[in-house]
């Protein structure tokens, strides 16, 4: 498995290319903006992408899905049905935070709690981690101990909860029971900054320390 990150929009926040290196078929997760930089990056790949994915549907990681979905024609899969009202409003909030024109969608699959996705001969493993946003989810790859967990949790930090629909208990308990069982050593890639580990954040992060539960 390759990744590469690409920081997009006004907000910077992380786009992922990624990629199958046995079968070099790949996927991109969350194109919020910026196409000809992902469509460089997937160039610069060398990878056949066969789905865009996304972690939820907030404008700077879901405004472009459509678009690029059009221009290489495949499937949009997740996030979460909970997250469809904000994909129903991409368009009005692509106008009004200054993204341009984005095409309207309906992800081809919506995706829940146990759900697998698959992309060449890679396996992701869906989680739904409301408290960000309703319908998050977030995507661990077990067997290259990687997950793609969009603004559920960054370095030394979480996600925002006062945006619609978003709950701080909740994101807390979604980070507690759905991403510390995944192992301390998961690498994971948030969706804004560097990437981090499990363990790192469990030892540090002053939102969801450890120490902090005891």
């Amino acid at each position: 498995m390759q990744v590469r990150i690409v920081v997009v929009t006004p907000f910077q926040q992380n786009c992922s290319v990624f990629w199958c290196e046995e079968t070099m078929k790949g996927a991109v997760v969350d194109p919020g903006g910026d196409l000809d930089q992902i469509e460089a990056a997937i160039a610069e790949s060398g990878a056949a992408i066969e789905k865009i994915l996304l972690t939820h549907g907030h404008v700077d990681h879901a405004a472009a899905a459509g678009k690029l979905a059009t221009r290489l024609g495949v499937p949009i899969e997740g996030p979460h049905i909970g997250d469809k009202f904000l994909i129903d409003a991409l368009p009005e909030q692509a106008a009004k935070y200054g993204f341009g024109d984005a095409d309207p969608f309906q992800p081809t699959r919506w995706l829940k709690q146990g759900d697998t996705v698959t992309v060449g001969n890679l396996r992701l493993d869906v989680k739904h981690c409301p408290g960000h946003s309703p319908g998050h989810v977030i995507y661990n790859v077990e067997a290259f101990r990687v997950a793609i967990v969009g603004d559920v949790l960054f370095q030394g930090s979480v996600g925002r909860s006062d945006l619609p629909g978003g709950d701080h208990d909740q994101l807390v308990e979604s980070i507690r029971t759905q991403l510390w069982p995944l192992g301390d050593d998961i690498t994971f890639v948030p969706g804004h900054g560097p990437a981090s580990t499990f363990a790192i954040e469990r030892q540090t992060n002053p939102f969801v320390a450890d120490r902090l539960f005891r």
